[in-house]
């Protein structure tokens, strides 16, 4: 019986690629780094399936060189890489990997809080290049304490509510922003619903947790770094173009926000030459939130899962544009 044939952009932990390969005729792009686009293209021309990742542009020129193409199923909760308007109109599905990430994703981003506010990659650095010179001082590598703080989180969704039942273990109060009021976080964390302005003006932790779209592009500019206390930290695994890093480097480097922890950046990956990347209150990571050993095989599993949901005749569980439930399949060729 002859198989489906896919194109997976990216080698994948546990058994995705086990689960795959029992159901399709599956070609792998086994290098470390992403395939250029023109790959892409050349890979998808005889292929029905898609697997694709945060870093491979999916798009019409894409849809174009694959005709046959029926189902784009990514390996993350975003999706902003591929275009899903053009996808819905061409009766292609496009699949994704929410909620497996939650805990670790919000794991990550209290972490960041913690290594900025207690200065953790500086005195890394402190005992490593011999600057550690004396035992103890009152005055060495003073940071900033985490309990009883404000905390101000940007999304309140799963990731956001995540981090804020953290955070309610350090006893934080906790100020929040989104779309609507969360009736649930305000009753479990005793949060506050407040505006953009509030939350940047009264938090002395801002976490971010948006999607990036049109309106939260460059969220977080210059105006609302300058409505931060001077004492307060930035924390961003969401995606990089939400802050406007040559606002945010200003501000950093003038001392008028305390530190960052930045998972994501507008590009990726960062430039050594990246002047944040320059700034001792900065603590960096190569977009890692939702790495653990369990989170990342259950994410690309899932990938597979949607994968053959679809050629089983069945709706993908993780569908993210249930438009295309009206549109007719694609043509084949």
């Amino acid at each position: 019986m002859r198989k489906p044939k896919v194109y997976v952009t990216r080698e994948l932990p546990g058994r995705a690629l086990e689960m795959i390969d029992d159901h399709f005729d599956a070609d792998v792009w086994h290098e470390y780094a992403p395939p250029p686009k023109q790959v892409i293209i050349e890979n998808v021309k005889d292929a029905e399936g898609l697997v694709s990742l945060l870093s491979d542009k999916i798009d019409a020129e894409v849809f174009d060189a694959g005709p046959k193409v029926r189902i784009v199923a990514q390996m993350a909760v975003g999706f902003d890489n591929i275009d899903v308007k053009e996808a819905t109109t061409r009766g292609i599905y496009v699949t994704n990997t929410p909620e497996v990430l939650t805990e670790t994703t919000a794991d990550f981003a209290f972490a960041l809080l913690m290594a900025t506010a207690r200065r953790v990659a500086e005195a890394d650095k402190y005992v490593r290049t011999g600057k550690w010179l004396v035992g103890w001082h009152p005055s060495m590598l003073l940071g900033r304490d985490v309990h009883g703080a404000v905390l101000g989180i940007v999304g309140a969704g799963r990731i956001g509510a995540a981090v804020a039942r953290r955070a309610k273990g350090f006893n934080m109060r906790i100020l929040y922003h989104d779309l609507a009021p969360k009736h649930e976080l305000e009753e479990e964390f005793s949060a506050r619903y407040v505006n953009l302005d509030t939350l940047f003006k009264e938090s002395d932790y801002i976490t971010i947790h948006v999607s990036l779209t049109r309106e939260t592009y460059h969220l977080v500019d210059e105006k609302k770094l300058g409505l931060m206390k001077k004492t307060s930290f930035l924390i961003n695994t969401s995606r990089g173009p939400v802050v406007d890093e040559k606002a945010l480097y200003a501000a950093l480097r003038d001392n008028r926000i305390a530190g960052a922890g930045l998972d994501v950046f507008e590009q990726e990956p960062a430039s050594v030459e990246n002047p944040l990347l320059k700034l001792d209150n900065v603590v960096v990571a190569p977009h890692i939130a939702s790495a653990s050993h369990v989170t990342r095989s259950k994410m690309a599993e899932m990938a597979a899962e949607n994968l053959i949901a679809l050629f089983e005749g069945r709706t993908p569980p993780n569908l993210v544009n249930p438009d295309v439930l009206k549109m007719k399949p694609p043509t084949r060729t």
